[in-house]
């Protein structure tokens, strides 16, 4: 048996079924929990996990520190620790050359492929920018500047010391000399050439996904803003245009390269604020056509015609440009990142717009 524990947990052995290599989660049951089914406090405590995944997560990786089975319907009982024995889901293989847009003893900057999550968790374990970089780039140091989702490509900063940890992210709290830009393939066409979305974000109470941001009312939330200015337009060549202000988006075969420069940097900031104008993300699970969408991805359970209408595998955003002072010689380094392949061949698809439409902006 192979034996785990930490400062914050007792040991735990690997029961013998359990493969070699499993990632371990354990989960402490809080007073106000206790009678709870195993399996909805499994789900409330698992990011945007349906039910009936988290059902069969405890039916197939759920044990007691004695490592006997957990049933999903038993009752959870106050600091009960319960365990989950899982595979860690790398399923993905990513270049092991990751572009270098940087580095030096202190900074290095990447191009992030889509797909790829930037720090470890229960689900990715193994093929992570922290841990791949880590490998490539030995440091005693080395930490995310910042976030970018893990299906957004594009420039990422990792500091490689302490000292350039602490530089790089008073400049973003302050916004002190940071310019960010990014690339976004939009459904439909935004109403205006260049144009800046000023609307307050906050976490939705509403959703049972507890990612999933929205426009707060006036006074409230968090203050966002992004200058956007479109890049291209296109149609899709095979199917007519819909006309009309009631269409969904995904349905008018109009589609927009836009670019989307940072102001502030709130969590999911340009996929709201495209969605509010009408224009969401192509290919977005969660602020697209269904929020669904994003769960039953994170389910492994999407169908061929969830699939048909997303249109793109991952949400169509790209970190394209990253401006900022180095944390120690104040150098100014501005890396850039060019439009990914797969966003590109979406783009080389579709047709033109006609110039001469009255829908065209110049």
């Amino acid at each position: 048996m192979t034996r785990l524990g930490g400062p914050e947990r007792p040991p735990v052995d690997r029961p013998a079924d359990v493969p070699e290599g499993s990632v371990l989660t354990v989960l402490r049951v809080p007073p106000e929990m206790a009678g709870m089914r195993v399996d909805v406090f499994v789900r409330l405590h698992l990011k945007d996990t349906s039910r009936s995944r988290a059902n069969f997560i405890v039916r197939n990786s759920a044990r007691d520190l004695a490592g006997n089975r957990l049933r999903p319907g038993s009752r959870v009982t106050p600091e009960q620790l319960i365990a989950l024995w899982r595979p860690a889901w790398d399923d993905v293989e990513f270049p092991l050359e990751i572009p270098v847009l940087f580095v030096d003893d202190h900074v290095l900057v990447i191009d992030k492929p889509a797909g790829l999550p930037v720090h470890p968790s229960a689900r990715y374990y193994r093929n992570t920018v922290v841990k791949m970089m880590g490998e490539r780039f030995p440091s005693d140091h080395l930490v995310l500047a910042h976030r970018l989702d893990r299906d957004t490509s594009g420039v990422l900063v990792l500091a490689r010391t302490t000292a350039a940890d602490r530089g790089i992210k008073k400049q973003l709290e302050k916004r002190s000399g940071v310019e960010k830009s990014y690339l976004a393939i939009t459904w439909g066409w935004p109403s205006n050439h260049e144009f800046r979305v000023d609307l307050p974000l906050e976490t939705d109470p509403t959703s049972r996904l507890r990612v999933t941001m929205r426009v707060a009312s006036p006074g409230c939330g968090l203050e966002a803003a992004t200058r956007m200015r479109v890049r291209e337009r296109r149609v899709r060549p095979d199917s007519p245009t819909v006309e009309g202000s009631h269409a969904a988006p995904w349905t008018t075969g109009r589609y927009a390269l836009v670019q989307c420069d940072l102001e502030t940097g709130r969590q999911h900031q340009i996929r709201v604020h495209l969605a509010a104008v009408g224009c969401p993300v192509l290919g977005d699970k969660l602020y697209g056509p269904d929020a669904e969408l994003h769960a039953r991805s994170s389910d492994d359970t999407l169908t061929d015609d969830d699939r048909e209408l997303l249109e793109l595998p991952r949400h169509a955003l790209h970190a394209a440009r990253m401006g900022f002072h180095h944390p120690i010689t104040g150098e100014r380094i501005v890396a850039e990142a060019p439009l990914p392949r797969d966003m590109r061949e979406f783009l080389d698809r579709l047709a033109p717009a006609d110039p001469c439409s009255p829908s065209r902006f110049c």
